[in-house]
């Protein structure tokens, strides 16, 4: 796991570092940490969602529709997946 995917997961970072730390994830093309971000249940709403729109931006359609077809995540972030896959 990259340090910007720690960056992301951890506890006590501020709004724009974790935002930041996303965007990164996004630039680098890292869309398994991203995949994992979207399924973290301790992770703010907002948050997966900005992972779910980078893995939209890195083209993984395959990811978006695993995702989509989670039940493990919330209704929403399954229909948002499925709508960008």
């Amino acid at each position: 796991m990259s340090t910007t995917f720690q960056t992301a997961v951890r506890k006590n970072v501020s709004r724009t570092q974790r935002d930041d730390a996303i965007d990164a994830l996004v630039r680098n093309g890292e869309t398994t940490n991203l995949a994992i971000l979207v399924r973290m249940g301790g992770l703010r709403g907002e948050f997966r969602r900005q992972a779910l729109n980078g893995l939209a931006d890195c083209n993984a359609t395959g990811l978006l529709q695993e995702l989509s077809e989670d039940t493990a995540i919330e209704p929403s972030l399954r229909r948002k997946a499925g709508a960008l896959a």
